[in-house]
């Protein structure tokens, strides 16, 4: 006769049984599911270190090219990280670089084209604003003030609101402009800090359109005025 264990251990079988065979299919599915995403997402990081080495490697290309002079090989390898790393980091840092480069060996639409990626393209935003700043900069010198104006009209992270600021108040005194550029200066002021140093550079701005500067702590309310 089964001892009373016997029959429980039969009946645990038994249920185990019951139950593998009732869901059985579903965790091994599950299972199945568990460690595929578990190997995909070990995958995908080992993609995106690779893809980083990669990248890391043609910025440094770039670099070197650029410190050589090499005008052909910027433009080169800079079209390589475009077509092969155009949405990372070191695309936006490269297209910078590049422009620099391009810049001082006179290769001004070079140097644009470069800027004008990163400022499309950029993954990240403050380097779209660096990128909207030394667009502007070299469109002022071509004497394109609405498209320097559009370029600067973009969204940006509020660290560069007081440089877009002051570089559109530019743009508005070689347009002829005073009472918007009188605005952008001081919308500038605002977003400086009272000890900041460029802030003398602005207040020279405004003086020399015959605008005394307002004192730190009327700067906001005055371009807060002008905005309305």
């Amino acid at each position: 006769m089964a001892s009373n264990l016997d029959l429980e251990e039969q009946e645990q079988l038994a249920e185990l049984k019951h139950f593998w065979k009732q869901y059985g299919n579903l965790i091994t599915w599950l299972l199945i599911l568990v460690l595929g995403g578990f190997a995909a997402w070990n995958g995908y990081q080992y993609w995106q270190r690779q893809k980083a080495v990669q990248a890391s490697a043609l910025y440094d290309e770039i670099e070197r090219a650029v410190q050589a002079g090499d005008v052909a090989r910027v433009e080169r390898a800079l079209g390589d990280m475009k077509d092969r790393f155009g949405s990372t980091t070191y695309a936006s840092q490269a297209g910078l670089l590049a422009a620099r480069g391009l810049q001082e060996k006179g290769k001004t639409d070079a140097a644009r084209a470069a800027l004008q990626g990163v400022l499309s393209q950029g993954a990240d935003e403050g380097q779209r604003a660096v990128a909207a700043l030394r667009l502007s900069a070299l469109l002022i010198e071509g004497k394109s003030y609405d498209e320097a104006l559009k370029v600067l009209g973009g969204s940006f992270p509020a660290e560069f609101s007081a440089l877009l600021a002051d570089r559109k108040g530019d743009v508005l005194m070689l347009q002829g402009k005073r009472p918007e550029a009188v605005a952008e200066f001081q919308r500038a002021l605002s977003a400086l800090d009272a000890t900041d140093d460029y802030r003398r550079l602005v207040e020279a701005k405004l003086k020399s359109l015959g605008v005394a500067p307002p004192a730190p702590a009327a700067a906001a309310a005055s371009a807060a005025g002008a905005s309305k």
